[in-house]
């Protein structure tokens, strides 16, 4: 037995992009095979590559490895012997009984590495862009999905579709835990159709909540899962008093890291409501950056807001006289 083996496997499945714990054994009373120092990288379904102690511990270790998969977090544990196999968590330690004859305890941590989460930015709009080129920063993959998308204005990306079919985009790219919605006025219905059939963990659209709220009912109205539909957050992301594309596109990976960590459960603004009135002075919604070519940002032409009649018809119900399409 190799004890190094870990560190060839770890490079393996890191180059592509598998799952796995890193386990170390942190102290050992005799007797144990285990040493202090040991190291094993354990797979999902169970194989050990290294060396972490005797077979006694392994069922132990490989139910906690798959725990720890399933939500991220670390975790210590305990395996000593015992006449019973019951497993106790005393808070910083979850301690497991050992029935073999050999005795011993072992103490060990297991690490999860999990695969890069892959973030997918709909729409081709000055924030969607920033966030392309923020996110691969913070450890996401990005993927764009835009109708007539070119791969190299997203140098960042690790794959352009340029396509905002439902159909299409579902086909290619299968179920993506995050999708940002950062159409800004173009294309929104598709845009907001294609992130629905990605069946994300999470989704946030880039709009008030005013426009959100429009565009929900139309989604619901042609056919969309309404409990999907319930699930999109807008506005998008944490408020920081952000103005420009970059800041508003951070403050929308605040809350994508927030939610890949964990640490936030996303909520739509229809259990969430945003009074837009009553928001601290100088804040505007998240898509109220000028979309090139928009209402917002000059008059409109092929392929902005005006592209389709049911985005016209979208933007005259938002629009008002004192709010334009982009920020009502």
């Amino acid at each position: 037995m190799n004890r190094n083996e870990w560190i060839t496997q770890a490079a393996r499945l890191q180059s592509t992009d598998q799952p796995f714990a890193l386990v170390t054994v942190l102290s050992v009373q005799a007797p144990t095979s285990g040493k202090a120092g040991d190291k094993a990288v354990v797979t999902p379904d169970g194989q050990i590559h290294g060396w972490i102690g005797g077979g006694c511990a392994q069922p132990a270790v490989i139910k906690t490895v798959r725990l720890a998969l399933q939500d991220g977090q670390p975790r210590k544990i305990r395996i000593s012997a015992s006449d019973e196999s019951a497993e106790r968590d005393l808070g910083d330690v979850l301690e497991f009984g050992m029935a073999c004859h050999s005795g011993g305890t072992l103490e060990l941590f297991i690490d999860p590495v999990l695969p890069s989460a892959t973030l997918a930015v709909v729409g081709d709009s000055p924030v969607g862009r920033a966030l392309v080129s923020l996110a691969p920063r913070v450890g996401l993959r990005v993927v764009v999905v835009a109708q007539g998308a070119v791969a190299a204005d997203f140098p960042d990306a690790d794959r352009v579709l340029p396509s905002d079919d439902a159909a299409t985009v579902f086909a290619q790219l299968n179920a993506t835990p995050f999708v940002v919605v950062a159409t800004q006025g173009r294309r929104d219905l598709p845009g907001l159709r294609a992130a629905l059939a990605l069946q994300p963990q999470s989704l946030w659209f880039v709009s008030s909540a005013r426009k959100a709220g429009v565009l929900r009912s139309s989604l619901v109205a042609s056919g969309e899962d309404p409990a999907a539909v319930a699930r999109i957050v807008a506005p998008a992301g944490e408020f920081i008093g952000a103005q420009t594309p970059e800041e508003i596109a951070l403050s929308v990976l605040t809350s994508v890291v927030a939610a890949r960590r964990g640490r936030q459960q996303a909520k739509s603004t229809q259990t969430q409501p945003v009074a837009v009135g009553l928001a601290p002075s100088g804040w505007q919604p998240a898509d109220a950056v000028p979309a090139v070519g928009s209402c917002c940002g000059g008059s409109p032409k092929s392929g902005t807001l005006a592209e389709s009649s049911a985005d016209q018809a979208l933007a005259a119900t938002v629009a008002s006289p004192k709010s334009s399409c982009c920020g009502g």
